[in-house]
């Protein structure tokens, strides 16, 4: 082996991507804003637009800023929280096509100021449709420009005020590229033969109102299946919704006030006093501390329930099957068409080099399997994934292919 050939491979340095133009001030009050609107409306083409919570430090999921960008306009920070209605910007930037990286994480936000886009493009999804492996947007970046994209403000505090300008020329660098990202990616569906996919797709996206509310979110607490027994899930239960009360009236993450490792530590223990509780190593920190007479009073409540009032281990938070894991014992001719389902897909997946879980959802997959739905007819199995919001270029790709493999399995 040559020198050459064993020394280390030498790290590439991408050059960083820039803002074009000079960073902007942060749009706060209404002469601003009004400059703003006139800067869009003269602008052309597509709207850039992206959001910024504080969800590790906030219970809502409100903007604390939001930044567009289009030609001809320049880029804008606008401080939502400083205007009572927005209405005016949705009315300026509502015709154009809207650009969104990863549109359902913003969307629910931006409409609760009222911005609520009449097209749009999501420049991740578009990624994840082309199959590519990475699909974040600094990836992105990378892939189609040969630029870096810092990213490390992604968490941070955006309720602070002021917010610091490294935080604002971050903020302003993620609608940066996005006009360039969207058209190059566009080439790229349209040459894969997947532009109309994308836009069955970012047609379903105007729809998108937020994530499905589930009926025992306290099932969700990290750590649940280290408890057992419905007592003592009854105190997590007990134990989350207090947490969630005080997180939602204060509009602080729920995790700030009690995290989810002490909510099951404290389950698992079930201390019958308050000092029990107050005993608890998971109990020294002072935030936990502040509302012991609250956790003790959730927990003396879940101890003094009635048996049939406790929650059950397999709680019924979904009206859909039970988990896979349990079919081949429970119901084995479901297993069997859900293997066979999954082979498919999977097969579809590779033959149209795009990502399984874009295909279909798993669990129309699973509801598919468990009900036997349409009992191979492609027809049926077609209108029950149509009913389950499968877009048009799914159901014609995988219908009937599904509906041979339930057949298969008659033979």
């Amino acid at each position: 082996m040559t020198d050459a050939e064993s020394a280390p491979a030498e790290e590439v340095v991408l050059p960083p991507l820039e803002l074009h133009d000079p960073l902007p001030d942060v749009v706060e009050d209404a002469d601003s804003l009004q400059r703003t609107l006139e800067a869009l409306r003269h602008g052309t083409g597509p709207v850039a637009i992206d959001a910024e919570r504080a969800s590790g430090y906030r219970y809502s999921q409100r903007a604390y800023l939001i930044q567009l960008r289009r030609e001809g306009s320049g880029t804008a920070l606008v401080d939502p929280t400083a205007f009572d209605d927005l209405s005016p910007l949705d009315d300026v930037i509502a015709p154009a096509e809207w650009i969104l990286h990863a549109a359902t994480q913003d969307l629910p936000s931006l409409a609760e100021v009222g911005l609520r886009p009449r097209s749009l493009f999501d420049t991740e999804l578009a990624g994840r449709l082309l199959n590519l492996p990475r699909v974040g947007l600094a990836s992105l970046v990378q892939e189609v420009f040969g630029l870096s994209l810092a990213k490390e403000h992604s968490a941070a505090d955006w309720s602070r005020r002021p917010l610091p300008e490294p935080w604002l020329l971050y903020a302003a660098l993620d609608v940066e590229p996005l006009v360039g990202l969207r058209d190059a990616l566009e080439t790229r569906l349209e040459e894969a033969g997947k532009l109309e996919w994308a836009h069955e797709e970012f047609e379903a996206l105007l729809a998108f109102a937020g994530p499905a509310v589930r009926s025992e979110p306290w099932r969700r607490t990290s750590g649940i299946h280290k408890v057992r027994g419905g007592r003592r899930l009854a105190v997590v239960r007990a134990l989350w919704e207090a947490r969630d009360a005080i997180a939602r009236e204060r509009d602080v993450t729920p995790g700030r006030i009690l995290n989810d490792a002490a909510i099951v530590t404290i389950a698992r223990s079930v201390p019958r006093t308050r000092q029990e509780l107050r005993d608890l190593e998971v109990m020294r920190s002072r935030g936990a501390r502040r509302y012991l007479d609250t956790w003790d009073t959730a927990v003396s409540q879940a101890r003094d329930l009635d048996e049939r009032e406790l929650p059950t281990a397999s709680g019924n938070d979904s009206d859909g099957p039970p988990p896979p894991r349990s079919w081949p014992e429970r119901k084995p001719e479901a297993a069997a068409r859900l293997a066979a389902y999954r082979t498919v897909l999977a097969e579809i997946a590779e033959r149209h080099d795009v990502p399984s879980e874009n295909l279909l959802t798993p669990d129309a997959v699973r509801r598919l399997a468990w009900d036997d739905v349409g009992g191979g007819d492609p027809d049926a199995i077609a209108a029950f994934l149509r009913e389950k919001g499968a877009r048009s270029w799914q159901i014609g790709l995988t219908a009937s292919a599904l509906a041979e493999a339930r057949r298969a399995l008659d033979v």
